[in-house]
This record gives structure tokens, C-alpha cells and sequence, in this order.
């Protein structure tokens, strides 16, 4: 083995090994960062590190160091740091920080996502393990300066439980799975033969598959898609019905009417399935349907279906109360939903159950943004996937850009692999109390979240396709007709990653005490300038990167309370329990829905990675219906994603319910206190009361309570 390597540790203290310990450092140190390196890779690092040791002498760390950087940086700078970080820090202090938040979800559970709940024994598991997760990116995945932004609230990285092993939200393409048969769990699915069959089939590879990812699975056009069974089911009864003896008129009329009957008990069975089956993460799958184009009459009754069994609830008679999952978001195409549009009256029921239950929400796909761009000029719809992310754009063949007039964009079966997020007023402050160039420190956290997004791409491409079968293997996403043991880099090329941005109000708040309704010229500006800066690093990477509008559920408290602690607390800034969501007005604010929709709509064409707009309804309002639909429409011709806001509240007692009771503890009729209470989160719905607790963290809870034009 020949002579020691003999150097001098970080704490000045002598080091020694040789060339089979060294081996096992690198080995351990690819382990612990989940990067896969086999054994004779890091024999063969090993010893190129042994022969340039000075073996005759005791090197300097600093000789060390050069060496081992000479090595391993320019193909493994991960496993480098890792390494590095290994020597240097006590493995007692990490097992100290796992045990503190493990035995914080045992105790006293978790409200940092609304979708969870974390009073179930799975849940807490799932929770545990994510707890350990989070604690070993931050320690093995960040580099020191990413790390030190995150503690001090600069940046934030979300979901790090799960980013380094598979994908965030995307769009999946379930007609191609469905056709033709596919393959899941070792057992041949034949391709359904009847609406029914659609219906049970669907809801298995939808659990099993969003199981396998950390964001939003969304189904788009679920009403195309399942026209295709419904034709099939049709044929099926209409020749019974005529082989028993009914004429045509008969027939038909007796088999539509079993259409029906298997949508609505198919929308009926995902609703069930979707709110009361929990995923491997512990959290009900955060689950999309888009729909209202409408190919056929068989595409116009699931609409009518779905939209029926969502306004209608679910539950004991007198006691039924809607569901949160799916997510429900109408697509809105003027020139067959708007006054005397053939399909208007869809978009009419549309608006009566989103005035009863928030559900669906409305996406303008034929006036202004790039939403509206693609539809008009492709025909393609880009569904939204979890609570607001969009997918930016990818061309067949020239990837970012068209390569010719014939090229096309494709959307279905792409995804997201992750968000990190800003804290602008953090920057600004900094700026300030520093007296440093604002754009140069935003431009250092731009750079930043690069680099994590570039290691994250790393980290992913080495992952295989058995981690998600279904998606990778039997056409789930885009180029997933892979080979299970095939590792997924080449369905890396169409993803998109996400530079996150929350609480533009408070930024501008800050820069001169004005709100975002007020002014928002130098949210503006700032926005424009990581726009530009963004899609510089797309052009450098070759990649799809977009800013995003956070929709910070926990961040929201998070942020503010690191502002206070590094900041102090300053008027209308810090001042609060939370900070804003994204682009969005206070929610304090004083304004109709319409000004806040003018407002917010300045900031539409800066957030293509993600965005909702919203508004509240009151109490009165609610009587009219042509004026719901006048701000509905108003946000349609605006080019929004919309949503509507109430306040719901459900008695368990005596079955009283209301639209309207934002701030009601206890039940009018009967004056029992076991309410059960809905309302926006953000871009989804949430339990805000359920068996006298909430889902949602303390600083959201602060955030409710102040709404106003939200």
C-alpha cells in the first residue's frame, strides 16, 4: 500500500491514510450527497490523489486541499465538497438537528403544508423521514455561501426533502398511457374498453404516479381524454339496448342516460379516492383537471358531470361540503364560451358552482400573454400544474427556440425540477444597510440559485427510470419510452426550473413606503431586470428556466420573521406576521376586485413560470350573479388565471353552511363550535378548521384574518 498520506485537518490536528481509507472517503462522501459513484471509480480517484501527495513529508492543509481540488473538481465538485465537508464537520451536530425536528412533527405535528395532515401516523413517518432529508441537502447538497443565504432567509430552497431524487410538478400526458395498454407494477393494464373502466384505470396511475413526484399531477382536457371511453361505452349500450328490442330513438336515449350515470360515478370515485388516499409523502396528491374546449357532446356532458359532482359535495344528506381535490380550472375560449358562444352555457354553470365552492377556476386562453399566445397561434393549452406553475416554452426540434417555421411547442408530458425562491426585501435592506448596488447583490443570489438549479439537473440525470415507471418507461412524460435500468437525463432537456419571488408588495413598500396598488414601478423594474437575467441563463445552459410567483404557504411567516431577526421591524414592511404572495396586492388593501386585477395584471407577463390572480367575493355580492361574472370576465379579457375567494363554513352539528363567514367561530343555527372551515391557501384550498384545528401555520392563519380584497 506504501506510505501514508500524512496532512494536517482543518483543527490543526495530524491526519493519516492510505490508499484504501482514502478510497472509502470518496466513497462515503458520494454516499452521503446520493451521488452514484461505483467502487472502482473511486479506487481509480484514489490513487491519482495518492501519487500527487508528497508522501515523504506532512503537507499543509492548504496542499491538501489543491490536491484533492486538482482531482476531483473538474468531474465530481460535488463529491468535493462533500468531502471537504465531512472532514470539517461533527456528524453528531447533523443527528442532533434530524433529532430535533423528528421529535418536533412527534409532538407537536407539522402546518407547513396545507395539503397534509399530519395527526395520521403515516403522515408523521413520511414527515420524518422529510425532516432528515431537508437537514442532510443543507448540510451535504448547498455550498457554504448558499447555505449561510438560506439560514439568513436570503434565498429558500423548497421542497429540499425531495428535489435531489425526483421531479416537481408536471404535466402528464395520460392519453398515452391509456392507449394501447401500458404496463404498471409488473401487471399488463389493457387499454380501457369502457368509460367506467376509464374512470378506475385513471385514478390508479394518477395516486401511483403523483406518489412518485413532490408537486402538482395535472390531467389536462380531462374531457377529451375521456370522450374517447365514453364513445366506446356508448356503442357498447346502444347495441344492447337495440339487441333487447328498443328502437334507435330508444336505444340512444337509454344509453346516453348511462353515460351520464358512469361520468358522474366516475367524477364521483376520483374525488373520493383523491381526498382519502394519502401518497408515500404523506400528503393527499396535489392533483389538477383542466377541461371546457369541449370536441364533442360526449366532452360537453363530462363537464357538466364534473362540475355537478363538485357543487353538489360529498357526504350525508344535509351534511355534504365540497372536496379540495382536484383542483378544477375552467379553460375559457371567447370565441365559443363568451354571450352567445355555443358552449356559454358551460361556462355559466362553471361560474354558479365556482360562486358556491371557489372551484373552478378560469384560464384565458384568446386574449393577451403567453398563455394566450400559444393557443391562438398552436392550439396548444398549457394547464396549469399544482397551485399556479406554468410550463415555459420547448420546440420539437429547436428546444428553446423554433429551429424553422414548422417547428411547434410541446407541453404535454413535461415538468418542473424545483423552485428557489427570493427574499427581495431582505436584498434591498441589505443593499442599504451595506451600502451596496442593489442589482449587483440580486445578480450574486440569481447566480446563486443557478448553481443550484445546475447541481440539481446533475443530481436527477443520474437517476433511473424504475423510479417512475410509469412516466419514464411507459410514456407518462415526454421522451418516457426509456429502458428501466436507462438513466432519465435525456427527459431533463424539455424541463423547466424556477427562480421564485415572493412579497413584491413589501419590496416596494420599502423602497418608498407606498404599496403595490399604490405605485409598483420599482417592483416593475426589478422584475424586468430578472427577466432579462433569467433568460440569459437559458440561453447560456440551453435550458428552460422562469421566474416564478411563490405562492408561500409557510414562507410567508418564514420571510418575514428572518427580515425581523436580521432587520428589525420596519413600517409596512416587517410589521406583520407574514409577508404577500408573489405579485399580489396586500390583502389588506382597500380596492374592488377589479383594481386589484388592473394592478396585478402589470406584473402578468413577468411571471410565465407561475401565476394566479384572485379575488374576493363578500357576502352581498354573492346575490349577483351577472356581477360575479362581469369581474370573472373582466379577468378573461385581462388574460388571467383566476380564481374566486370565499369564505365557507360547514356545521358538523346541525348541517348549516354558508358562503360567507370569514371570521365565525361557532354555528348560528345551533351554536356548536365543530365548524368545519375552506378557504384559499393560496393557489388551492385548505382546511382552515377541522375537528377545531387548522392545516394551516400560524402565520397564513394572520394572513386570513386581514383579507380583505383577497
Amino acid at each position: 500500500m506504501g506510505k501514508n498520506i500524512r496532512y494536517i485537518k482543518k483543527n490543526g490536528e495530524k491526519g493519516y491514510l492510505n490508499l484504501k481509507k482514502l478510497s472509502k472517503l470518496i466513497s462515503n462522501s458520494a454516499e452521503s450527497i446520493y451521488f452514484p459513484i461505483d467502487e472502482e471509480t473511486c479506487v481509480e480517484l484514489a490513487k491519482r490523489i495518492y501519487d500527487k501527495c508528497d508522501r515523504d513529508r506532512c503537507l499543509e492543509r492548504e496542499e491538501y486541499v489543491d490536491i484533492l481540488e486538482s482531482v476531483l473538481a473538474p468531474e465530481y465538485p460535488e463529491v468535493l465538497e462533500a468531502y471537504l465537508k465531512s472532514d470539517i464537520r461533527k456528524r453528531d451536530e447533523v443527528q442532533r438537528s434530524v433529532t430535533k425536528e423528528m421529535s418536533r412533527i412527534m409532538i407537536s405535528g407539522d402546518r407547513s403544508n396545507g395539503t397534509v395532515d399530519s395527526a395520521l401516523s403515516s403522515t408523521k413517518r413520511a414527515l420524518k423521514l422529510d425532516a432528515m432529508e431537508r437537514v442532510m441537502y443543507k448540510e451535504y447538497f448547498l455550498s457554504d455561501a448558499a447555505k449561510q443565504a438560506l439560514l439568513d432567509g436570503f434565498i429558500y430552497v423548497h421542497d429540499m426533502g425531495a428535489r435531489r431524487d425526483t421531479i416537481n410538478c408536471c404535466l402528464f400526458d395520460m392519453e398515452r398511457v391509456l392507449r394501447g395498454g401500458f404496463e404498471m407494477g409488473n401487471i399488463w393494464y389493457p387499454e380501457p374498453a369502457t368509460l367506467s373502466e376509464a374512470f378506475d384505470v385513471l385514478a390508479s396511475v394518477t395516486l401511483s404516479c403523483a406518489s412518485q413526484i413532490y408537486g402538482g399531477f395535472t390531467i389536462s382536457r380531462i374531457d377529451d381524454l375521456l370522450s374517447y371511453y365514453a364513445q366506446k361505452s356508448f356503442k357498447m349500450y346502444f347495441e344492447k339496448y337495440r339487441g333487447i328490442g328498443l328502437d334507435s330513438d330508444k336505444a340512444e336515449s337509454q344509453a346516453l342516460k348511462d353515460i351520464e350515470a358512469d361520468y358522474d360515478s366516475g367524477f364521483r370515485s376520483l374525488e373520493y379516492k383523491f381526498n382519502t388516499i394519502i401518497s408515500s409523502r404523506g400528503d393527499y396528491p396535489f392533483i389538477t383537471i383542466s377541461f371546457g374546449l369541449c370536441k364533442d357532446s360526449f366532452s360537453e356532458m363530462a363537464v357538466r358531470s364534473v362540475i355537478k359532482t363538485r357543487q353538489n359535495g360529498q357526504g350525508l344528506k344535509g351534511f355534504k361540503r365540497p372536496v379540495l381535490f382536484p383542483k378544477l380550472v375552467f379553460l375559457y375560449d371567447e370565441n365559443l364560451h363568451s354571450g352567445g358562444k355555443k358552449l356559454e352555457y358551460l361556462f355559466e354553470i362553471a361560474l354558479d358552482c365556482s360562486s358556491k365552492v371557489m372551484y373552478p377556476e378560469f384560464l384565458s386562453l384568446t386574449r393577451e400573454g403567453y398563455v394566450a399566445e400559444m393557443y391562438k397561434t398552436y392550439g396548444e393549452v398549457i394547464s396549469p400544474m399544482c397551485c399556479r406553475a406554468f410550463l415555459t416554452p420547448w420546440y420539437e426540434k429547436g428546444g428553446l427556440e423554433p429551429m424553422d417555421p414548422e417547428d411547434r411547442p410541446v407541453y404535454m408530458g413535461r415538468f418542473n425540477y424545483g423552485v428557489v425562491s427570493l427574499n427581495l426585501p431582505m436584498i434591498l435592506q441589505q443593499s442599504r444597510e451595506e451600502k451596496k448596488d442593489f442589482y449587483e447583490l440580486l445578480d450574486g443570489y440569481l447566480q446563486m440559485i443557478l448553481e443550484i438549479h445546475r447541481n440539481t439537473y446533475k443530481y436527477l440525470s443520474k437517476m433511473k427510470a424504475s423510479s417512475n415507471p410509469v412516466a419514464y418507461t411507459q410514456g407518462g412524460f415526454l421522451g418516457g419510452t426509456l429502458s428501466p435500468e436507462d438513466t432519465i437525463e435525456p427527459l431533463l432537456a424539455s424541463a423547466t426550473a424556477s427562480f421564485g419571488v415572493t412579497a413584491l408588495n413589501e419590496l416596494q413598500r420599502l423602497y418608498n413606503q407606498r404599496s403595490l396598488y399604490e405605485d409598483g414601478e420599482f417592483a416593475l423594474e426589478v422584475m424586468k431586470y430578472m427577466n432579462d437575467r433569467v433568460e440569459e441563463f437559458s440561453r447560456q445552459d440551453g435550458r428552460s428556466y422562469n421566474v416564478y410567483g411563490t405562492p408561500a404557504e409557510k414562507l410567508c411567516g418564514l420571510q418575514a420573521k428572518q427580515f425581523r431577526e436580521k432587520y428589525g421591524i420596519i413600517r409596512n414592511v416587517s410589521d406583520r406576521a407574514y409577508f404577500s404572495n408573489s405579485f399580489h396586492c396586500h390583502v389588506s388593501e382597500d380596492i374592488d376586485q377589479i383594481q386589484k386585477q388592473e394592478s396585478e395584471s402589470r406584473f402578468w407577463n413577468y411571471f410565465n413560470g407561475g401565476k394566479i390572480q384572485y379575488v374576493r367575493i363578500n357576502g352581498d355580492e354573492l346575490k349577483n350573479p351577472e356581477g360575479i361574472r362581469g369581474i370573472v370576465e373582466n379577468a378573461m379579457r385581462l388574460g388571467l388565471y383566476e380564481g374566486i375567494n370565499l369564505s365557507l363554513a360547514y356545521c358538523n352539528r346541525c348541517g348549516w353552511d354558508s358562503h360567507y363567514v370569514q371570521h365565525m367561530e361557532s354555528c348560528p343555527k345551533c351554536g356548536s363550535e365543530d365548524l368545519i372551515k375552506i378557504e384559499r391557501m393560496c393557489g388551492f384550498l385548505s382546511y382552515t378548521r377541522m375537528n377545531g384545528k387548522s392545516r394551516l401555520n400560524d402565520a397564513k392563519m394572520a394572513e386570513i384574518k386581514d383579507r380583505r380584497s383577497m
